[in-house]
């Protein structure tokens, strides 16, 4: 799983990066809930809450459906 979940923030990368941000895999917790760190411009942006719901967790969701939640840390 945690390959899965690897392989779908690889997909989220580059679009953070465009921005000068990054996300990091902290863990995936025993009840399926992503903890994920954002890095650079991401970690104060305002925005930050929604580009974890609204894409890295889309992304993450669909790749590997047994993920409950993304969150970060």
């Amino acid at each position: 799983m945690e390959a899965k979940v690897k392989e779908a923030l690889e997909q989220v990368r580059p679009f953070l990066q465009r921005d000068g941000g990054d996300v990091e895999l902290i863990e995936i917790t025993p009840d399926n809930i992503v903890k994920v760190a954002l890095k650079g411009h991401c970690s104060g942006c305002p925005g930050a809450r929604m580009t974890i719901k609204g894409v890295v967790e889309t992304v993450v969701k669909e790749a590997v459906p047994e993920i409950v939640a993304v969150e970060a840390v």
